[in-house]
């Protein structure tokens, strides 16, 4: 296993049953063996709000940072994800909200796959760069609301 998984594996074993945590990251970063600046890319790129999750750092005595999973009732992370794609949403982004919505029992596994499924980078191959996050984005959104309202 990699440094990053090792480090995001242990967060998520901290946050297992509580739904805040606050670590400092120069302690976690002695305890794994690796630099501090390592903990905040797996923080930054694991821990987003995409992924459930918001990240408070405060600098200073040792760099204390408070992680806090998201809970939402389904309508309200729906209207909240729908919200923050906007106009154009990549294929790994749209795979974050995904997993969340998963994650939170909100989405089934099946109708997530058919989502990304149809949200994949090899669907859009044939449109102009400038339109695949665009279309895909709408594209998202509608099969979001139509799965979700069942």
């Amino acid at each position: 296993m990699n440094l990053s998984n090792a480090i995001a594996q242990m967060i998520t074993e901290m946050l297992q049953d509580k739904s805040e945590i606050e670590i400092q990251r120069n302690i976690l970063a002695q305890d794994l063996g690796c630099v501090p600046s390592q903990i905040n890319y797996v923080l930054s790129s694991r821990f987003t709000p995409e992924r459930g999750f918001i990240v408070e750092s405060r600098r200073g005595g040792g760099g204390c940072i408070r992680i806090t999973r998201i809970s939402y009732d389904k309508d309200t992370l729906l209207m909240q994800i729908v919200n923050s794609v906007g106009n154009r949403i990549d294929e790994a982004t749209t795979r974050n909200h995904l997993v969340n919505l998963v994650y939170h029992k909100l989405l089934s596994d099946r109708d997530a796959a058919l989502i990304l499924s149809a949200c994949n980078d090899v669907n859009f191959k044939i449109l102009p760069p400038e339109l695949r996050d665009v279309i895909r984005a709408s594209l998202f959104k509608q099969m979001l609301l139509t799965v979700m309202q069942e």
